[in-house]
């Protein structure tokens, strides 16, 4: 292919089409050899060729522009990576150079299968839910394009299973109270991207909103021995392995007789106990007309007041001696003599805290 413009490397020859075809000359061999109007038709079919390829190179560009712009607002986008563990390097060192960032970790961790596992849902939901609330202009354009993509199959999930309604609606709505301010800030390079995309994922969220406002929880057909066949006392043990007070309510409010059962005081104490430390109940004291002690208004003023505390079945892992990320059922290359003393659980905000340097 010709050059376009003259290549200051070249030794003096260019690129001349014949009846035969192509063929290189000199500069000198061309001023020598060739008439006038041969070299001016030769230089009008030069331009012309020019200006075609020009036209091609022009439309080829458009194609690709529309292509991506099609890519940005769809969010069925390919993921990149699906490791299990990633080399945590915060600084440059005779063997690796470089760092590892949040929207990097993000990208390369295998969050897809872990939405996919019941003992990982919530951890990467809570992920999510930070991310969404502070982290979000701190991805890379890529790492803000997979998140998109990654809470589209989070809602997927839940639209299929029916389970984890609640969760999910919390998180759209702190994802879309925190897009309402940035896109208000566009320009000021805190999101990437064209705004008309940041714009179109807004209404995505607001037709997920709408789908799992109208989702209908299709109750499973009689099987067997239900809850409410059980003792009270069985029933209360059960009660007493939920560890979300919201969670307690919406139970208490499937029948009379269980919404008794989730009155009881001794359940609220040991919930309260859980979650937030001795002090701080004695901070928010609230008693009754009888002289009892309101265990129940007591939790959700404390949940008011201070963080709960965090449940999950599975976690992200940290080793301190190889500095690895990793989930908790992957064997990671650990050089050390006793792994198990260097691994370190890491709760969705330590996971954010390790990337702050």
């Amino acid at each position: 292919m010709p050059f376009l413009g003259q290549d200051w490397r070249s030794p003096g020859q260019s690129w001349v089409k014949t009846e035969e075809g192509w063929k290189k000359t000199t500069t000198d061999e061309t001023n020598n050899n060739v008439s006038v109007e041969s070299f001016c038709k030769v230089k009008q079919e030069e331009c012309f060729n020019k200006e075609n390829l020009l036209l091609s190179f022009n439309y080829d560009m458009g194609a690709k522009k529309r292509k991506k712009d099609l890519m940005n607002n769809n969010t069925k986008v390919p993921y990149f990576y699906r490791e299990k563990w990633i080399y945590v390097h915060k600084g440059s060192t005779k063997e690796r150079h470089g760092y590892c960032t949040l929207g990097e970790a993000f990208n390369r961790l295998d969050f897809c299968s872990a939405i996919k596992d019941t003992r990982r849902f919530n951890y990467v939901v809570r992920l999510l839910e930070l991310i969404a609330k502070s982290q979000l202009p701190s991805l890379s354009g890529v790492a803000q394009k997979n998140y998109m993509n990654i809470l589209e199959r989070v809602v997927q999930k839940v639209l299929d299973d029916q389970q984890n309604v609640r969760p999910i609606k919390e998180l759209l709505q702190t994802l879309y109270i925190s897009l309402c301010g940035l896109v208000q800030d566009m320009g000021k390079s805190v999101l990437v991207g064209n705004i008309n995309i940041w714009v179109h994922r807004m209404e995505n969220i607001l037709q997920w909103q709408q789908q799992l406002d109208n989702i209908q929880i299709n109750r499973p057909a009689s099987s067997g021995m239900s809850l409410t066949d059980l003792p009270a006392s069985l029933q209360l043990n059960i009660m007493q392995c939920l560890s979300d007070g919201r969670d307690l309510v919406s139970v208490g409010q499937v029948c009379s007789e269980l919404g008794a059962l989730t009155e009881d005081r001794l359940l609220w104490k040991k919930l309260c106990q859980y979650h937030f430390t001795d002090r701080q109940i004695r901070k928010r004291l609230m008693v009754s007309d009888k002289g009892h002690l309101e265990w129940k208004k007591m939790y959700f003023k404390l949940c008011r007041c201070y963080p709960h505390r965090e449940q999950y079945s599975d976690t992200l892992h940290f080793c301190t001696h190889c500095h690895i990320l990793f989930w908790k059922d992957t064997n990671h290359p650990c050089t050390a003599n006793n792994p198990d003393s260097c691994t370190v659980s890491l709760s969705p905000q330590d996971f954010i805290n390790l990337f702050k340097f």
